[in-house]
């Protein structure tokens, strides 16, 4: 087994070396020079030559890109552009706030998918069936940014039972140490504020889940129809053991290893995937921090930001092959 992790730890180092380079050029590619941006449309060409060249942009792209690993070698993703902050100390907060709407959104998605699948896959075609399947087919095609204008609208406007941007109360701020709101109010014992950013959390955090609820409530059913036509579990049913024990201990425990596959990718998806929900919630994200930053041509931030979300994304995929080996004994990491 830990031969098995630094072999896949060794192999993240060219795959992310890959989407840095590819970002790094994309992203130079971009029309517009930083310093322009900056200054304004009204500065001198003596003034943007001079911030270009103290942003280090008038060196040739190789040397920039070296210079740039180099420092991500040494742990420092740079400074902004913008703002001269290291990115390394003002990204975790929009970070911090991107996990936690995005596991939020996934504890959702996992509940009532895998539950709405195991139920359609034990009464299948039955009408809770067609209905839970008519509402996944509908789910996976239903456009985010509308169905959180709905969302507002109806929950918002109309019912005025949640709020409709924001993470917290702003009149009664949350005192951030971890950044990640729900631990922090705990940790202070504000249950006050607890209850408000849960609020917050509600109407994006079931936005978000939307899609990956849907995917994951389809492979949930299929897995278990597969598993459900099995000797074994015939043999269970015919020893009298009870439907219900059958399929949450039996029957679920070897269908969730191609559902587990979708939830470690959705997770991976919704990390680096929910600029549209923030944008329409106003939630201070990763997606809104790089999107703004690809407005100001801040190249630093836009590269770290996404160089940050493709590493996550890669050590979930390691978790979830690592909770392959846990969930069935028959696999082995060699």
């Amino acid at each position: 087994m830990l031969r098995y992790i630094i072999k896949r730890l060794a192999m993240l180092i060219p795959v992310l070396l890959g989407m840095v380079l590819i970002v790094f050029s994309l992203i130079h590619f971009i029309p517009g020079n930083p310093a322009q941006v900056m200054l304004g449309q009204q500065a001198s060409k003596e003034a943007i030559a001079a911030l270009t060249k103290e942003l280090g942009l008038d060196r040739p792209l190789p040397i920039q890109f070296f210079e740039y690993v180099k420092g991500l070698l040494m742990g420092d993703l740079g400074n902004s552009f913008r703002t001269q902050n290291p990115i390394t100390e003002e990204i975790w907060p929009y970070l911090a706030a991107t996990i936690e709407l995005a596991f939020f959104a996934m504890i959702i998605a996992i509940f009532i998918g895998v539950n709405a699948g195991i139920i359609s896959a034990w009464f299948q075609h039955s009408w809770f069936d067609y209905v839970a399947m008519l509402i996944a087919l509908i789910g996976v095609s239903m456009p985010i940014f509308w169905l959180g204008l709905m969302e507002q609208y109806v929950f918002s406007i109309q019912l005025d039972l949640l709020p409709t941007t924001g993470r917290d109360n702003i009149r009664d701020p949350v005192a951030a140490i971890t950044h990640l709101y729900l631990i922090d109010t705990l940790i202070q014992g504000r249950f006050d504020q607890f209850s408000e950013v849960f609020q917050h959390l509600v109407l994006p955090g079931f936005a978000l889940a939307t899609i990956p609820m849907a995917i994951i409530a389809r492979m949930t059913r299929s897995s278990m129809l597969e598993v459900m036509r099995s000797d074994y579990i015939r043999t269970a049913r015919a020893k009298g053991m009870s439907m219900f024990w059958v399929v949450y201990k039996h029957s679920l425990k070897n269908a969730f290893i191609p559902v587990l596959t979708i939830i470690g990718l959705q997770t991976g998806l919704l990390l680096g995937g929910a600029i549209l929900t923030e944008t329409i919630f106003g939630w201070p994200g990763i997606g809104n921090y790089i999107y703004n930053a690809i407005d100001y041509r801040d190249y630093p931030v836009v590269q770290s930001g996404i160089l940050v979300v493709a590493t996550i994304f890669v050590f979930i995929n390691l978790i979830v092959d690592l909770l392959y080996a846990a969930i069935d004994p028959r696999i082995k990491y060699q």
